[in-house]
């Protein structure tokens, strides 16, 4: 199997890209902290891997094919972390489904979106890289790992130009993290649940040399377990994800995000490791581009699954409406745009509602079957006979949502939305008749844009002298560079798969 080489491919590196005034916040980049290093190591490996999520077992998988002896570290109970509950839906530009469906595009077009939606924050080789790859990720996930995808549905998440998103056929990112964790199994790579990293060793070189962890942990106390002392021989690969769970470091970021706010993710997404790594000196950049998707029911905990028909069903194929009855968003901004529009109306005291007919729901229930029969029995959604009942229940001047709604069968009619721009599916009919379809939707914190500073060889940097560390490796939702200011739905698992290989392959060196 051919190598992702960024080396090959792109020339560069930021490695000296960034400013270095911050330096002094941590001294010295090894010698921060009054942590002791270990007399003596109780066990030795050549990779640790930190992080059972996409990035995680990818670059397991890389590391063991390179030949290294490879451990991966998890510190909750189950492996997958919040990639395991994650939507299920990859951006494949180029795949079979995109061709069915008759929609053009190019890895030049997603990059653009990716950098559009960044607001040109992202590192421009790193979009370069992960654009391009789209297609053979996609072919990866499929012929190597095995992963099933439904074959006919495609989809248009909020900022692309065009439908590149492909649904795994359980409906979850279960479907690909099951598949990673069988090709470990038959690796013979174990993932290690219930080990927490408490800190990471830098040798008088500046090297990182091992760990410390505490074996048996039970989240969320930390002295629970114990210790032991773990070496690496070739490197340390970060993928640790976000720290939605965690409000005191995110309120740190941004005060605006206090406990009021739920998240999407699982409760070990906290910020542990994302101290320990400012600690030993890891640049870091952006922390404070905190993602809320637009779309999650506020009657449920949590991701829950409200959202599928908020965004699969009435943002590609419906509208969205405040209890004014106006649109008040393009559906298909990026989620930034669409999480913001919904708390000013909030702030109005207004409610955002997802709408949609049956008869567009036809491609939802196509890529996500038993779904909608699950929303509903659920009363995550409920049917309405007539707009008028929709208008009765969420307290909507009935006469401004059936304008609102007659004024958009215009523009789907016209294939065109001259008062938001929204891309118009080329099979999107106009909504004329029920049974109709609606629930409330409230944002929730859900991804980090920034995080470690990273090279082109998913090598992490040093916030003292810019350069590479030694044997430190990063990838996925702990690292930045990728998404810029905004990250584009779907392009995560492809981030995740991409760069977790990488770092896999550079670690194994």
């Amino acid at each position: 199997m051919a190598q992702l080489n960024r080396r090959q491919m792109l020339k560069g590196s930021v490695a000296g890209s960034f400013a270095l005034g911050a330096a002094g916040l941590f001294g010295t980049a090894h010698a921060a902290g009054a942590v002791k290093f270990p007399k003596k190591w109780d066990e030795t490996v050549d990779v640790i891997v930190i992080g059972s999520g996409f990035a995680g077992m990818a670059a397991a998988i890389e590391a063991k094919n390179a030949g290294a002896n490879v451990i991966v570290l998890e510190k909750m109970p189950t492996y997958g972390g919040n990639s395991a509950i994650n939507g299920g839906i990859l951006t494949a530009t180029g795949c079979p489904q995109q061709k069915k469906h008759g929609i053009k595009d190019s890895p030049e077009l997603l990059a653009h979106d990716m950098l559009v939606a960044g607001l040109y924050m992202n590192q421009p080789e790193k979009v370069k890289l992960v654009a391009s790859h789209a297609l053979s990720n996609y072919e990866w996930t499929v012929n190597y790992l095995g992963v099933e995808y439904n074959p006919d549905a495609i989809g248009q998440e909020g900022g692309h130009s065009v439908p590149r998103y492909v649904f795994t056929k359980n409906g979850s990112g279960s479907g690909i993290t099951s598949k990673e964790k069988q090709k470990l199994d038959e690796l013979g790579v174990k993932i290690r649940t219930r080990t927490y990293v408490k800190h990471i060793f830098r040798n008088d070189d500046g090297r990182v040399v091992g760990i410390e962890v505490r074996e048996g942990y039970r989240f969320p106390n930390e002295n629970s377990g114990r210790t032991k002392f773990i070496a690496a021989k070739k490197g340390v690969v970060l993928c640790y994800g976000g720290f939605s769970c965690d409000v005191p470091y995110r309120t740190m970021q941004n005060p605006m995000l206090t406990a009021k706010f739920d998240s999407t993710n699982q409760p070990g997404a906290t910020a542990e490791l994302w101290r320990e790594t400012s600690r030993i000196g890891c640049a870091q950049v952006q922390n404070d581009w905190i993602q809320c998707t637009p779309w999650n029911n506020p009657n449920e905990k949590g991701m829950g699954i409200g959202w599928t028909f908020a965004q699969s069903a009435a943002a590609e194929w419906g509208l969205w409406v405040a209890t004014n009855g106006k649109r008040f968003v393009n559906e298909l901004a990026n989620r930034k745009v669409r999480a913001d529009a919904i708390m000013v109306e909030q702030s109005e005291g207004r409610r955002a509602v997802a709408i949609c007919n049956r008869a567009n729901t036809a491609a939802f229930q196509k890529a996500r079957p038993g779904m909608m029969e699950k929303l509903l029995e659920r009363k995550i959604i409920k049917q309405y006979q007539t707009l008028d009942d929709i208008a009765a229940d969420f307290k909507i001047p009935a006469a401004d949502l059936k304008k609102t709604v007659d004024a958009f069968n215009k523009s789907v009619a016209a294939k065109h939305d001259p008062e938001f721009g929204r891309y118009i599916n080329n099979e999107q009919k106009p909504m004329t008749e029920g049974p109709w379809y609606a629930e409330e939707m409230s944002p929730k914190i859900h991804h980090y844009m920034g995080g470690l500073v990273t090279d082109m060889d998913a090598r992490v940097i040093d916030i003292v002298d810019g350069k590479p560390i030694p044997g430190l490796f990063a990838a996925g939702e702990a690292t930045s560079g990728v998404h810029g200011a905004v990250r584009l739905g779907s392009c995560s698992i492809l981030d995740c798969l991409i760069d977790g290989r990488i770092a896999g392959q550079q670690a194994a060196k």
